[in-house]
């Protein structure tokens, strides 16, 4: 599915984003219900990011998996190849994926923002721009 039409926004959650989605962020979770609303915004959930958050959380693997207007993304070898060299330089694994997902591509020309916790985490990585989710107590 090409996602490139006019007016079309993606958003990637990372782990952090994941981890406040399954303790009831509203912000998080708005996000996602504005997909389920418009054709046009689309959420993205890097596999690794979901694997990484379910090991922290029990569960929410089978909860964002079940809900209908997240795209959960397989690492391709594209991925795999990216995520290795950001191992390389020394970026953790459980944010490659976000990483690679968000930068520009043929369907995405400007790239997809990371929702996240933690993006000074991401403040080094080139073409990748954020979204701060505020922590909820």
């Amino acid at each position: 599915m090409s996602a490139a039409r006019a007016g079309s926004t993606g958003v990637v959650f990372d782990e952090s984003a994941l981890l406040a989605l399954g303790s009831g962020n509203s912000l998080a979770s708005q996000f996602v219900a504005n997909t389920e609303h418009g054709p046009t915004r689309h959420v993205y959930v890097p596999a690794l990011c979901l694997a990484a958050a379910d090991g922290m959380r029990k569960g929410l693997a089978e909860h964002v998996g079940a809900l209908p207007a997240v795209e959960i993304v397989e690492l391709d070898f594209a991925g795999a190849s990216t995520v290795g060299g950001l191992l390389r330089d020394g970026v953790e694994w459980r944010l490659g994926h976000a990483v690679h997902l968000s930068r520009p591509t043929p369907d995405w020309p400007d790239g997809r923002h990371v929702l996240t916790v933690e993006p000074d985490l991401y403040a080094d990585m080139p073409l990748v721009r954020t979204i701060r989710l505020p922590r909820q107590r």
